[in-house]
């Protein structure tokens, strides 16, 4: 499914990080774009997609903070998990953006992406070239990168382990491999989750 939306998307374009615990290692993926401390002892998931507006208010308002009182601190590892919203073929081109300018550079493009995320939806193509370029990414890179079958298989095989955990919506948070409803106060739910999780 994301291989075809994919596909359309380059026609279209054409015209004009181990473990230290049982839940920790049962909480890893492949795939997974982790920043913090490896040996944390809390490790924070969170699925989300460029295109959900939640999620893109989260890593504008509570992100910063979040990183820097337990990112930082090296209380938490975080991991950030993809899962295209609609519309899906264009949240799959970001993270293959991503993907695209290495890991150095993914969570940097995935910032940039939430973050102009109106103007993305309004000029798709060209928003995407831009961010790309501002990291690194050439247009023939970036539509290599749309084409290589391994992308789209690879964003696959996440969608469908999302989808088996029963993940449904984004952002949806675990901590230590539970789930979280953060609600109307993200940090403070968060928090609580991490101080449990320390025991």
């Amino acid at each position: 499914m994301i291989r075809r939306a994919l596909l359309a998307l380059i026609a279209l374009a054409w015209l004009p990080m181990a473990a230290t615990s049982a839940a920790q290692s049962r909480d890893v993926q492949p795939g997974d774009m982790a920043m913090g401390r490896a040996d944390a002892p809390v490790t924070v998931v969170e699925y989300a997609s460029v295109t959900c507006g939640h999620c893109a208010a989260w890593q504008h308002d509570v992100w910063p903070e979040f990183k820097r009182r337990f990112v930082d601190t090296g209380r938490v590892r975080f991991v950030f998990r993809e899962l295209p919203t609609p519309p899906v073929e264009l949240a799959s081109a970001g993270f293959i953006l991503a993907r695209c300018a290495g890991p150095d550079h993914y969570f940097d493009v995935v910032h940039d992406l939430m973050h102009e995320q109106r103007a993305v939806f309004q000029a798709p193509l060209a928003q995407l070239l831009a961010i790309g370029a501002r990291h690194g990414v050439t247009e023939a890179e970036f539509r290599a990168c749309l084409s290589d079958p391994a992308q789209s298989n690879a964003l696959n095989a996440r969608v469908e382990a999302a989808s088996a955990r029963g993940v449904t919506g984004t952002p949806t948070f675990f901590v230590n491999g539970r789930q979280v409803a953060v609600g109307e106060a993200p940090i403070e739910t968060l928090e609580a989750a991490i101080r449990r999780a320390e025991g």
